[in-house]
C-alpha cells in the first residue's frame, strides 16, 4: 500500500464516519446482524485463509502461544458472529445524555455521547479482533482502520471482505471498515495521520504498544500486557484458591488475563503450596519459585525475573509475610491489568481492593473474567491499563467521546 493509497483509504473512512454517526440504532444493529451472517457465509474462505496463515507461521517457527491466538475454526468463527449479534442486543451509547442541568439564566446544558469518528487499531495475530473491533466501532458510530500483523494477513483479508459485504447488504457505507496493508512505512503514516485518524489503539505485546505510544502523533488509547498475580491470604478457603488458580492459569494460558504469578502468605505456605504444586503439575504447568518456595519444594526451578508475561503453561511462586508484603510485592511487579486476592477476611479484601492500582481487581474470583464479553459488553477492543476515560475492557461507551449541547431561548452573555 502506497502513501496515496492509505490517504484515500483514510479519507474514505472519514467520509463514511460522517454518515455512520447519524445512523439509527436499528440501522447499525441491522448491519451487525448482516456482518454476522456474512462471516458465516464466508466460512470456507476464512478458514482456508487462516490455514495459510497457520502453515506460514509454523514454518517460520512461531511459538505455540501466538499460534493459539492465530488459529480459527468453525466454533471460533461462530463465536465471532455471536459477538456481533450480542453487540446488536446492547443499548446504543450514541446520544446518551450523561448529565444535564439548568443554568441560572435558563440555558439548559446536556453532556451527550457522540462517536469519535475514525478509530485506527494496530494489533497482532488474533484475527477475531478484526471482527470484534469492527463490530464495536460500527455500533458506536465510528469508522475503523484495521492494521493487523503480517502473521494473520490472509485471515484478516478474508474477514474484512465478509464484514464489508455485510455493511453493503445493510445499505451502509462499506468504507467504514478498511484493512490497512503494507510495510512499516504505512504504519508510520497511520500513526502520523492527524486530521484523518481521531484515535489509535494498539493491541498486542509490550514492544508494539511502546512503539505506537512513542511514535504516534495521533492520540492513543493504550492497551496493556497482563502480568497478573493471585494472592492467597492466610484466611483463604484453600479449595477455592486451588480452583481459581487452576482456572486462571490453565483455562487459556496464552491470553493477557491469565495468571502469571502465585503469591502465598507464609503462614499457610507449608500447608497450601504442596497442594498448589500438585494441582499445577497435574495440569502440565512448569513452576518456578523464590528461595522460600524452593525450601518447601526443592524441585521448583529458580525464578529468572518477575515482570514479563509467560503466556504459556509457566508460573512463578513467591512467599510473603502478610497482606502488606503481598501488596508491596504486587505493586513492584504489576502491569496494571488484573490482580486477585483469595481471602475470607473482609478487612483484607477491602485493603487489597483499595491499595492495588490496576484496571481490574478480583476478590475470590478468577482473573479470566477480565474480558469485555464476560462483563456484558458483547465484545471488546482490548483491555486498557491507562488512567484516561477508558480503563479495563473497552466496549461501546469507551469508543465514544462527548459534546455539550446548550439550549436557550434567546439568552446572551
Amino acid at each position: 500500500m502506497t502513501s496515496s493509497t492509505f490517504s484515500n483509504l483514510a479519507r474514505g473512512a472519514r467520509e463514511a464516519s460522517l454518515s455512520l454517526a447519524i445512523k439509527t440504532r436499528a440501522d447499525k444493529d441491522g448491519a451487525l446482524h448482516a456482518m454476522a451472517d456474512s462471516l458465516l457465509a464466508h466460512e470456507d474462505a476464512i478458514l482456508s485463509a487462516n490455514s495459510e496463515d497457520m502453515e506460514r507461521s509454523r514454518a517460520a517457527g512461531v511459538g505455540e502461544a501466538l499460534l493459539d491466538r492465530l488459529q480459527l475454526d468453525s466454533s471460533r468463527l461462530e463465536a465471532m458472529a455471536l459477538g456481533l449479534r450480542s453487540l446488536a442486543s446492547l443499548s446504543d451509547p450514541v446520544g446518551e445524555v450523561i448529565r444535564g442541568w439548568q443554568l441560572p439564566n435558563g440555558v439548559h446544558v446536556d453532556q451527550v455521547r457522540v462517536p469519535m469518528g475514525v478509530i485506527g487499531i494496530i494489533y497482532e495475530a488474533r484475527p477475531n479482533v478484526t471482527a470484534d473491533a469492527a463490530g464495536i466501532c460500527i455500533k458506536s458510530g465510528n469508522s475503523v482502520l484495521l492494521r493487523g500483523s503480517s502473521t494473520a494477513v490472509s485471515s484478516n483479508q478474508a474477514i474484512v471482505v465478509a464484514l464489508k459485504q455485510g455493511l453493503s447488504d445493510a445499505c451502509l457505507d462499506p468504507r467504514a471498515i478498511a484493512l490497512v496493508e503494507g510495510d512499516r512505512s504505512v504504519t508510520d503514516e497511520m500513526m502520523a495521520a492527524r486530521g484523518l485518524v481521531d484515535v489509535l489503539i494498539p493491541r498486542g505485546g509490550a514492544s508494539l504498544i511502546d512503539a505506537v505510544v512513542r511514535g504516534a502523533q495521533v492520540p492513543v488509547l493504550e492497551t496493556g500486557s497482563g502480568n497478573c498475580h493471585l494472592y492467597v491470604d492466610a484466611s483463604a478457603d484453600q479449595k477455592i484458591a486451588i480452583d481459581i488458580m487452576i482456572n486462571a492459569k490453565t483455562q487459556r494460558p496464552s491470553v493477557c488475563n491469565a495468571l502469571e504469578t502465585l503469591v502465598v502468605d507464609s503462614s499457610i505456605a507449608n500447608e497450601f503450596l504442596p497442594q498448589a504444586i500438585m494441582a499445577l503439575t497435574d495440569h502440565g504447568v512448569t513452576i518456578r519459585g523464590d528461595q522460600r518456595a524452593r525450601i518447601i519444594d526443592p524441585n521448583l526451578l529458580e525464578v529468572e525475573e518477575w515482570d514479563h508475561e509467560h503466556l504459556s503453561l509457566d508460573i512463578r511462586v513467591a512467599i510473603v509475610d502478610g497482606i502488606e508484603k503481598a501488596i508491596d510485592f504486587i505493586r513492584s511487579h504489576t502491569s496494571g491489568h488484573s490482580e486477585t486476592i483469595i481471602s475470607s477476611d473482609a478487612a483484607h479484601q477491602k485493603k487489597f481492593v483499595n491499595d492495588i492500582d490496576c484496571a481490574c481487581v478480583f476478590v475470590n474470583a478468577s482473573s479470566r473474567f477480565a474480558d469485555g464479553e464476560q462483563f456484558g459488553f458483547g465484545a471488546e477492543i482490548g483491555i486498557s491499563t491507562q488512567k484516561l476515560h477508558a480503563r479495563g475492557p473497552m466496549g461501546l461507551s469507551e469508543m465514544t467521546t462527548t459534546k455539550y449541547v446548550l439550549t436557550g431561548d434567546g439568552q446572551v452573555r
